[in-house]
């Protein structure tokens, strides 16, 4: 193995995790925070992505914050955040031999925040909102639309960034409370992967983050099962293509079912020589891409497909999307396919140590929820999947009352699209 994984807890209960490479000539560290737009109500829908802006404004030890990115930056680093809906990270690449520079930056942004210059901030983010939205201020983003429809009156079905009304009503008081019920000891993973040392990783942890609270992990309602499909919720805009998006609930990593999830997902699409690329792109110029893949917390999992097309081809598209996949539901995949999806995915396993984010993602991400396994235990799950197995999980999963589409686009071809939903064919 040529990277070593720890797991520490530091006497306040905050997780460190150190990837140790020391093969590699650089270094990441990245924060995990459990909350996002799931953690949120319809009053605060926003507030952990508002919180992601208003940590890069300063903190106590840096408010000036051009002082604050140029002192990440000369050592080779660059800030970053990202909010989802369960959960947040905050990181950035450095030299290995400056790791306390971004630790002690990364730790006073996260525990001693001014959380200054809310209106600003308010501005920027209602301005960043546009792309999901048209003219008329309806919501043209799939993602947007797709959890919406599969998880309705559920927290899962919010927005990452809030809505205009949630954002714009949004008061100090109510930022002040989510970080303090949040950003706490228990909610944190710490991770550094790279040329980085344990020992180092754990004394610059404890000291950066000496002033995060004790406080125990976020928690969850699971959410349940929509109305049974087949569903379409279709969107008018007047753009030249329409967006579409085949969902089926699926189930999340560590569920028995995932690994031939993973087979599935890489017989759709890895590559033009798989089968929907191949059938829709290369064979039949239906779309310029289709893409498949697997999205899913650490309760709930969703199998994906994603396209886009002239509007009067859209029903083509998803037409000739279910007929590859009820195949799966049909027929047994070949020896020779079957071989090259377990190959491709050890491959971009071995891959993926030489990505210091990978494996920061890995092993710290995970550990916000569960105990994460070690790449060559995933390889070795793949692996053991035989070609019956796939297809009794294809037929699990890709069946006519777990099929959800959202679509967006002109109206021309609606009535197709809307047939071709309703019948669903080949699936079981």
């Amino acid at each position: 193995m040529s990277f070593t994984p720890y797991r520490d807890v530091l006497p306040s209960g905050l997780r460190v995790v150190t990837v140790e490479t020391p093969h590699l000539h650089t270094a990441l560290l990245a924060i995990y925070v459990r909350t996002g737009s799931r953690h949120e109500t319809p009053a605060n829908n926003g507030v952990s992505h508002y919180l992601e802006h208003l940590f890069f404004r300063g903190s106590e030890s840096w408010p000036d914050t051009v002082r604050m990115n140029a002192a990440v930056e000369e050592v080779g680093g660059n800030l970053n955040g990202v909010t989802t809906r369960d959960h947040g990270y905050y990181y950035t690449p450095l030299h290995p031999a400056h790791l306390r520079v971004g630790m002690d930056i990364l730790g006073d942004m996260l525990t001693r925040p001014r959380l200054t210059d809310m209106e600003v901030e308010r501005q920027i983010i209602l301005e960043e909102m546009l792309d999901e939205v048209d003219e008329k201020g309806r919501d043209i983003d799939l993602d947007n639309l797709s959890k919406h429809l599969l998880f309705p009156h559920h927290p899962l079905a919010q927005k990452i960034a809030g809505t205009r009304d949630s954002v714009s009503a949004l008061k100090h008081a109510q930022v002040l409370e989510h970080f303090a019920q949040h950003y706490v000891t228990g909610n944190l993973v710490v991770t550094a992967a790279g040329r980085v040392r344990r020992e180092e990783v754990l004394e610059l942890a404890e000291r950066a983050f000496a002033h995060l609270p004790r406080g125990p992990a976020s928690s969850e309602a699971p959410p349940p099962h929509g109305a049974p499909g087949p569903l379409l919720h279709f969107v008018t805009h007047d753009e030249s293509q329409t967006e579409f998006r085949l969902n089926f609930r699926a189930v999340p990593e560590q569920h028995e079912d995932y690994p031939a999830l993973q087979i599935l997902r890489r017989v759709l699409d890895d590559g033009l020589s798989s089968r929907l690329p191949f059938e829709i792109v290369e064979k039949r110029g239906l779309a310029y891409s289709v893409h498949a893949s697997l999205d899913g917390y650490h309760d709930a999992g969703l199998f994906e497909v994603e396209a886009a097309s002239a509007p009067e081809k859209a029903s083509q598209v998803v037409e000739e999307s279910l007929r590859v996949i009820a195949q799966l539901c049909d027929t047994e995949i070949g020896e020779e396919e079957l071989t090259r999806a377990k190959r491709r995915h050890r491959m971009l396993l071995e891959f993926s140590q030489d990505s210091p984010g990978e494996l920061a993602g890995w092993f710290g991400g995970t550990e916000l929820f569960r105990t994460p396994e070690t790449f060559a235990h995933r390889a070795d799950l793949v692996d053991s999947q035989s070609a019956a197995r796939v297809r009794e999980v294809a037929r699990r999963y890709f069946r006519r009352d777990n099929l959800t589409v959202v679509a967006v686009g002109q109206r021309k071809g609606l009535k197709a699209l809307e047939r071709v939903v309703a019948e669903a064919p080949g699936l079981p």
